[in-house]
């Protein structure tokens, strides 16, 4: 994947922008590394932690470090009626539709002196986003309707019949991301560009009492598992050293701060896995969505690494720290020569081969 972009949305004073600005504290500081980067008052690139890193850079011997990154962006707060125009309406709709994955951020904290501007409980502010984002997808399913009723041969292709479906699924109530389709049906949902067919997750802003041991809960919002944090926690701890940040979770009861947890279901929630490159120049991070082929994966890194593919050579992971390095796993019989139909394995050390 060229990118990974999230947006982050949720109604007025539920925290969404105290969790923006804590990843803003943790925003890559050379963020020219990443050719994708926009430089933008709303816009973050935030490293993807990755303890393997630092191990492999060590057995290489190089002091250049390249993590995989995660471009967060900061939607203006949704009211009730954005579908309309309200608020910033139309800019908050279209700015989601140019990310990869929604993440909903909803309110469970008791603090009196935040207004709690059109936000109820966390299942209310859920059901508000979703209700303005399933409005604005069946306007542009009823401006495709409207456009070709009266098209005799339009009216019986497969994409008008799924956009009936999709208006009478929408119309109950019902996202396009968990509508039944067939496999056809699928591939012409694309062509609608649907808000409510993004994936997407939910973070549950709570109280800083609430928030020791959070990890040991299962907080749930109807049937969706949902990442809990504390935004207000999230920003001090953006602003700690290392080794203070971690002494802080430790006292939380925590292992990992809430961002970790956020980017983790991200990629959950995509279906992406990380792969390595590693050598004396550096040792980098790519993100993948798995399943993805070894020609794919070289294609991530360039175009013509996918084109000229003709094999890579493999280390996992584990055999490639025991050992120490390319080297001890080729003379150990741990370094394997995969070919065009190898699908890549979580944490996968590779070296392509290719012609230009």
């Amino acid at each position: 994947m060229s990118k990974l972009s999230i947006g982050i949305v949720g109604l007025p004073n539920v925290g969404k922008s105290t969790l923006f600005n804590a990843l803003l504290g943790k925003q890559v500081a050379d963020a020219s590394n990443y050719p994708f980067c926009t430089i933008d008052p709303n816009v973050g690139v935030v490293e993807v932690p990755d303890d393997k890193l630092p191990v492999l850079a060590n057995i290489v011997k190089t002091q250049k470090i390249v993590p995989a990154a995660v471009e967060f962006v900061d939607i203006a707060g949704l009211v009730k009626g954005a579908s309309q125009g309200e608020g910033l309406g139309n800019k908050f709709l279209t700015n989601i539709r140019d990310c990869d994955a929604i993440c909903h951020v909803v309110r469970a904290f008791s603090d009196q002196s935040i207004i709690k501007e059109g936000s109820v409980d966390p299942q209310g502010d859920l059901e508000v986003i979703q209700t303005e984002l399933i409005i604005k997808d069946l306007e542009s399913i009823d401006k495709y309707i409207s456009t070709n009723k009266n098209n005799p041969k339009e009216k019986i292709t497969k994409k008008f019949l799924l956009a009936e479906k999709l208006k009478s699924e929408l119309d109950k109530g019902i996202l396009a991301r968990h509508i039944s389709l067939t496999d056809d049906e699928k591939l012409f949902l694309r062509d609608f560009f649907l808000l409510t067919a993004k994936p997407y997750f939910v973070v549950i802003n709570v109280d800083e009492s609430a928030y020791i041991n959070i990890e040991d809960s299962k907080l749930k919002i109807e049937d969706y598992d949902v990442v809990p944090i504390c935004a207000k926690i999230e920003f001090d701890l953006s602003e700690l050293s290392e080794e203070d940040r971690l002494s802080y979770l430790k006292e939380l009861g925590v292992e990992s701060s809430g961002l970790e947890r956020v980017i983790q279901k991200a990629y959950e929630t995509l279906d992406l896995q990380s792969y390595y490159t590693a050598g004396p120049k550096e040792v980098r991070a790519w993100t993948i969505k798995k399943g993805y082929t070894a020609p794919q994966a070289a294609g991530v890194i360039h175009t013509d690494f996918e084109r000229g593919f003709i094999m890579a050579e493999v280390a996992s992971y584990q055999d490639f720290v025991e050992l120490n390095g390319w080297n001890p796993c080729k003379e150990k019989g741990k370094l394997r020569h995969e070919g065009r139909d190898y699908v890549m394995q979580p944490d996968d050390i590779v070296e392509f081969r290719f012609n230009v």
